[in-house]
């Protein structure tokens, strides 16, 4: 009998041992495997969820940019048709002197004596003499100044197509990288489904192995039990169980400048310009203050080719001072009350009101 119990321990000792054994040679490597696959999966998607953002991004700024481009190449438009005008009245100032010329060629030196000899006291000699000299300071003045401001027009028109082309080489920059950022997420997008399936895959042997060892550790549970249970009755057999807005005096002179620059000078159309700019300055969508306003980036291009800096240095005018006192009291133009853009009407096919040499929109 003693023989018996003792076969019956090293019986059990051996079902144990082989349990062990059992456990010893499968994979170690499971868990490990897993968290490093975890590990891939959380930084491929915090990688893939910056390259949306930067996609993101970058669609903001090449619609910002475009939205520049826009405003550049309507002013453009404005400056050709101002060049056009500067031309038109230089050559007519041109015209006017040579018929004066022309004519005093003509009849010669004896004309001006003429009139010079024709004085009825030495006064109106010398007025007659003075009104001479004054007409031909005039016309030279006259044509050096129209040609001063072509010039200076001239200069604006190549500024503003200069940074037109800047503006458009940095829109197709932004546009390539966000066509190298798209393809970025897409094979990031490919390498996070490939560690997921890995990821898949590894957990399901991971829990096939533990099954494994909890099949075996319940059979070698088992066989103790029945080990011990004959044991007690000395036959081997037995039965299993287990467990169950204030504004300041620089503001009102900005405002009042800028809509110099911007229209003709009318009140509706200055007010209309004015009424934009208020507009951005009670909504959230932009900055809350007539010069963050005005100097946003890319919004208006007075900013950007100096017109704005000449007429603050200036002193804008009355009228512009009136209708801007006048806008931030809250006069507003009815037919505008509702936008918030603006551009000059002849360069854009875009509907809305026109007012002035502006057409005005709600959105862009």
């Amino acid at each position: 009998m003693e023989i018996y119990k003792n076969r019956r321990m090293l019986t059990g000792a051996a079902l144990l041992c082989t349990f062990a054994l059992t456990l010893s040679v499968l994979p170690v490597h499971a868990t490990d495997s897993i968290e490093s696959l975890e590990s891939q999966t959380s930084a491929l998607e915090n990688e893939l969820a910056g390259i949306n953002q930067d996609i993101l991004d970058l669609s903001n700024q090449i619609s910002d940019t475009e939205m520049q481009i826009e405003i550049l190449n309507s002013s453009i438009d404005k400056t050709q048709d101002d060049l056009l005008d500067a031309e038109e009245k230089e050559n007519k100032q041109y015209e006017d002197m040579k018929t004066r010329i022309k004519y005093m060629y003509e009849n010669g030196n004896a004309s001006l004596l003429e009139m010079l000899f024709s004085a009825k006291n030495m006064t109106d000699f010398l007025n007659k003499a003075d009104f001479i000299e004054n007409l031909s300071d005039y016309d030279r003045q006259a044509l050096t100044q129209l040609q001063d401001i072509h010039q200076e027009i001239a200069d604006q028109k190549e500024d503003l197509e200069n940074q037109q082309a800047s503006m458009q080489s940095l829109s197709e920059q932004l546009k390539s990288k966000q066509t190298e950022l798209q393809a970025k997420a897409v094979a990031t997008s490919t390498d996070l489904d490939t560690v997921n399936a890995k990821l898949k895959k590894a957990k399901e042997e991971e829990a096939a192995r533990l099954a494994e060892e909890a099949r075996q550790r319940a059979a070698a549970e088992a066989a103790a039990k029945k080990d011990n249970a004959g044991q007690v009755d000395g036959t081997g057999g037995g039965t299993i169980t287990t467990d169950g807005t204030t504004v300041s005096a620089d503001d009102l002179t900005l405002l009042a400048a800028i809509i110099q620059c911007e229209a003709h000078y009318n009140y509706e159309s200055m007010l209309a310009v004015a009424t934009v700019i208020m507009n951005r300055v009670e909504s959230s969508r932009f900055p809350n203050s007539i010069s963050g306003v005005v100097y946003a980036n890319g919004q208006f291009a007075p900013v950007w080719t100096g017109s704005l800096k000449r007429v603050l240095s200036q002193g804008p005018g009355t009228l512009s001072r009136q209708v801007a006192q006048d806008a931030i009291n809250g006069s507003r133009l009815a037919a505008v009350s509702d936008c918030y853009f603006f551009l000059y009407a002849p360069s854009t096919s875009r509907s809305g009101v026109v007012i002035g040499d502006n057409v005005f929109f709600t959105s862009w």
